[in-house]
């Protein structure tokens, strides 16, 4: 990634979304206490509406495709309260200087779409392009002036939304990617981590 940067052939129009992978019955059983400190206390594993054991992962892609972040929740958990995770996550080192941790755009769906997540972005100095779902339109409707002003929201840019599911999709080739068989969260994070190191040595 720095390298890339480096090239400017990393492109900080950053997309973040989130996909779900089951995971098999030799996935479960990791001891709940004791393992690595990164390790949470749930292993990232947890039993969603389908049923069964879900992994989900949640990740940052630049413009290009390529995963810039990778973090894991149980597969039950909501999108929203795991953006700031990500966000934390977003290092890339420089040859010189701090690491770059600031992208120009980031790109969400409707289950972003909340107020502390748009204030986050401001503060930083990072345009949000992230579409207002219909009900907090209606709701912002309702109170008249005292909703305040729409967010503004960038079509155009948005049309690239699909750049995390081009992302994740060639990982996803790989069966010990597509379904979960490690019983720990850090070991199953590796295994992305080495997927998507071919995704960045291709450019």
């Amino acid at each position: 990634m720095a390298q890339a940067d480096t090239g400017k052939k990393l492109d900080w129009v950053v997309s973040v979304d989130s996909t779900v992978v089951r995971a098999h019955q030799h996935g479960a059983g990791a001891r709940k206490k004791g393992g690595p400190v990164a390790e949470p206390h749930d292993h990232a594993s947890g039993r969603s509406r389908g049923g069964g054991l879900t992994t989900k992962i949640h990740l940052a892609a630049d413009g290009g495709c390529r995963p810039l972040v990778f973090v894991l929740a149980a597969g039950q958990t909501v999108d929203a309260p795991t953006f700031m995770d990500v966000m934390a996550g977003l290092r890339v080192a420089r040859r010189r200087g701090r690491p770059r941790t600031r992208p120009d755009v980031v790109m969400a769906d409707k289950a972003y779409s909340f107020r502390a997540i748009r204030n986050h972005l401001s503060r930083r100095g990072i345009r949000a392009v992230i579409p207002v779902p219909a009900d907090q339109r209606g709701h912002r409707l309702r109170w008249g002036s005292r909703g305040g002003r729409p967010p503004a929201f960038d079509r155009e840019t948005y049309e690239q939304g699909n750049i995390v599911e081009r992302c994740i999709n060639p990982p996803k080739q790989w069966r010990g990617i597509a379904t979960r068989y490690e019983k720990t969260a850090t070991i199953y994070l590796v295994g992305l981590h080495i997927a998507g190191s071919f995704l960045w040595s291709a450019c």
